[in-house]
């Protein structure tokens, strides 16, 4: 097997400890690229279920208590529970993966100051949380 550097080709020792280093920082990468993948991805999943489980908590409140000025306060829930529903979870190469999940937190934003919550939500390695 003869390996290259910089498009010529390396032999002896040095062409197969260059080639052996190669293929060891490749399978390294690729598991490294793997595991920052998974946390990031997780973070993200956290960030989106607590949002949704807060929607659908004041839905079912707001359903059971509506008065004639909830409409607009149920209107951008229902338009954030939509974007949640369309968010693409299965998609890592979805180029506008960032600006939707954007596009999530700042409805999320605008139903809480309808609703007159302060949430302070918080990620981290063991898990997240929403609290008020």
């Amino acid at each position: 097997m003869t390996a290259f550097l910089q498009g010529r080709p390396v032999r002896g020792f040095h062409g197969q400890g260059y080639q052996e280093g190669y293929e060891e920082g490749s399978s390294l990468g690729i598991i490294e690229g793997r595991q920052h993948g998974t946390l990031h991805g997780a973070k993200i999943g956290s960030e989106v279920g607590c949002y949704q489980g807060f929607a659908f908590a004041w839905r079912g409140l707001l359903r059971s208590h509506a008065t004639g000025k909830d409409s607009k306060k149920m209107k951008v829930l229902e338009s954030l529970l939509g974007m949640i529903e369309n968010f693409p979870y299965d998609d890592p190469t979805y180029a506008k993966l960032h600006e939707d999940l954007d596009r999530i937190r700042g409805k999320f934003k605008q139903l809480c100051s309808l609703l007159n919550v302060q949430p302070d939500f918080k990620i981290s390695v063991e898990g997240s949380g929403l609290s008020f």
